[in-house]
């Protein structure tokens, strides 16, 4: 039996760095995170690094982090340690969570110690996307303004972390509300994590090629991108086919009476009828 998302715990973190591109030499200099279950914080952690080289002045003009202020911080051998302590047995989620992931994943290359591959992944961005269709952009402070959040946006770690909890929590409520609750439904829809997207692709796919080859039908439960809300609905499965790396079924929907093109990524539960 899945878990309800409100029994899982959660850590909602942010990182401040360097610069824009770890490939070319930046590094973490702030990392900070709440971890919670449901309503409850649990902890809080929030601490300065030392880079061991200097902040870009594009970036310092957004964070305002000065040398000064991190020539007597930890180094990132310190700091790591303790956060992925902290992580422990969680579920990662921040905003962007590819940019802060691919920084923690350097830093750690650099330690020689493993990514982080076996934790989930998910990316408040990518649910602001799916349950918030048609704004006109997606920044943090701009998505927080738009869900009526008065939390203002210093660019500072703890403060982002602070944001982006606010607008998790909205989001989650948003789900509750459209009937997703289970915590394997939201990882499939939310994760970033490659490998753990490939399976579940894979699978789905297999099914449907299944039933295709069978001549039968699937029942699906299916949330659509377009903001609506879940719907359980018999599919007569024509064909598969994908559009800009993305993948799609094609098929006759017995609720609508008509054939229509559903989003592989919108099919949180599928069967073979």
């Amino acid at each position: 039996m899945t878990q309800h998302i409100n029994d899982v715990e959660f850590t909602i973190f942010d990182t401040e760095t360097t610069g824009l591109d770890p490939a070319s030499g930046d590094r973490i200099v702030e990392i900070a995170a709440v971890r919670f279950k449901g309503s409850q914080r649990l902890a809080t952690f929030q601490k300065l690094v030392n880079p061991h080289r200097e902040i870009s002045e594009a970036a310092y003009k957004v964070n305002r982090i000065s040398a000064e202020m991190l020539q007597d911080a930890p180094d990132i051998k310190k700091v790591m340690p303790e956060f992925l302590k902290f992580i422990k047995d969680s579920c990662l989620c921040s905003y962007n969570a590819g940019f802060d992931m691919e920084f923690l994943n350097n830093e750690l290359t650099l330690l020689g110690r493993p990514h982080l591959e076996n934790v989930v992944v998910v990316d408040a961005l990518k649910m602001s996307r799916r349950l918030l269709p048609g704004l006109e952009r997606y920044a943090l402070w701009f998505v927080s303004d738009s869900l009526g959040i008065k939390t203002q946006q210093t660019h500072r770690a703890f403060s982002d972390v602070e944001m982006t909890l606010e607008v998790f929590s909205r989001l989650k409520a948003m789900l509750l509300s459209k009937g997703i609750s289970d915590f394997t439904s939201f990882s499939h829809l939310f994760t970033i994590n490659p490998k753990l997207l490939e399976d579940i692709n894979a699978q789905k796919l297999a099914q449907i090629q299944e039933a295709i080859d069978l001549g039968v039908r699937i029942r699906i439960r299916y949330l659509p991108s377009t903001g609506g809300d879940l719907s359980e609905r018999e599919i007569i499965p024509k064909e598969l086919k994908q559009d800009n790396k993305r993948d799609y079924l094609v098929g006759y929907c017995c609720l609508r009476c008509e054939e229509r093109i559903f989003r592989l990524d919108g099919i949180l539960h599928l069967e073979i009828l």
